[in-house]
């Protein structure tokens, strides 16, 4: 009976569409692993991708007939689709591509479902990463854009001091209440990608500021960062007060033009400074790793420009010095 069953089992996993599975996965990404809404949207748009190619040029519908030759004209299919403007995937992107079928293939395996073995498959050596950060002085000036007596500056100065001080992301950022801070130890506890939590800590401006800014605050919404300008009540309860990750983009771009900053900067870029900031005054890179909330060091490893700048130095002042006897 129990064999039976079991034999039951697999032939109907051998059945399932590639479409099919697919759901199964993202459910069980969103279940099981815990993962973001947003990391399960991009598998999504990548699987499907691939889902439709396999359907749409070799009529394949089911996971056994995937093959090596099968990833490696997908792979020149990606490599040469037009997107937008006639434009190509850059190679970053085709990797996101392949590191989701391969995912996809071993959750597959786990299920005892035949298919391709995701081991096969490897994904292309990814371009160093550009990091963009500012300076110290386009730091003070960001901040010092931000400087005026009304409630919307405050907030905007605490906010931006929030950011350099802590390395949020900007989700991170947009989620925190009011009763999270603990502004007498300067630190708060903060849930960051896949759930991990890690603690991060408000310097002594940064407080400051977000003590000044909720002194202006008069109403009961539990959110730190709220909205300044409100409609009617009735869409203040339908919406919330609660900043969105947009409206923080907006804030960090309206004071990088008023203080004069040519640099394309968003609310990560004050998170690539900010470690940034740690690396040039000594932190070593594993305390960075951890404050910025990373689970592979390799992550935090596009920061190599500060250590690279650091041997410069050193080179510039002891190479080719002769020593006086």
């Amino acid at each position: 009976m129990v064999l039976s069953i079991y034999l039951y089992t697999s032939q109907k996993n051998m059945t399932h569409s590639i479409k099919k599975l697919i759901i199964d996965y993202l459910e069980y990404l969103e279940v099981e692993l815990g993962r973001s809404q947003k990391t399960i949207e991009n598998y999504n748009h990548y699987l499907q991708r691939f889902a439709d190619f396999l359907h749409e040029k070799y009529k394949i519908t089911l996971p056994r007939d995937i093959t090596l030759d099968i990833i490696h004209k997908y792979r020149v299919y990606l490599n040469r689709l037009e997107i937008n403007n006639g434009d190509t995937f850059k190679i970053s992107t085709q990797n996101y591509h392949i590191i989701a079928v391969r995912n996809f293939l071993k959750y597959l395996a786990k299920r005892d479902i035949p298919t391709l073995a995701s081991e096969k498959i490897e994904v292309g050596k990814m371009p160093e990463r550009q990091v963009e950060f500012l300076e110290p002085d386009e730091v003070s000036r960001l901040l010092e854009a931000a400087n005026g007596p009304n409630r919307a500056a405050k907030r905007d100065r605490a906010l931006l001091e929030l950011l350099f001080s802590t390395g949020l992301r900007v989700s991170e950022l947009v989620a925190i209440d009011k009763e999270d801070i603990n502004l007498e130890r300067q630190e708060f506890s903060v849930r960051g990608k896949g759930g991990k939590i890690r603690i991060v800590f408000i310097s002594d401006t940064a407080k400051d500021a977000i003590i000044e800014y909720l002194n202006k605050r008069i109403d009961i919404d539990p959110a730190l960062f709220i909205r300044d300008r409100i409609g009617t009540n009735k869409e203040a309860d339908a919406r919330g007060l609660r900043l969105t990750a947009r409206s923080v983009q907006r804030i960090v771009k309206k004071y990088t033009t008023k203080a004069g900053i040519v640099k394309d900067v968003h609310p990560h870029t004050l998170r690539h400074s900010f470690a940034t900031d740690l690396l040039q005054n000594g932190a070593d890179i594993r305390s960075v790793q951890a404050m910025l909330g990373h689970a592979n060091i390799t992550t935090t490893q596009i920061y190599t420009h500060v250590t690279n700048k650091g041997l410069k130095d050193v080179h510039n002042k002891f190479h080719g010095k002769k020593k006086s006897r």
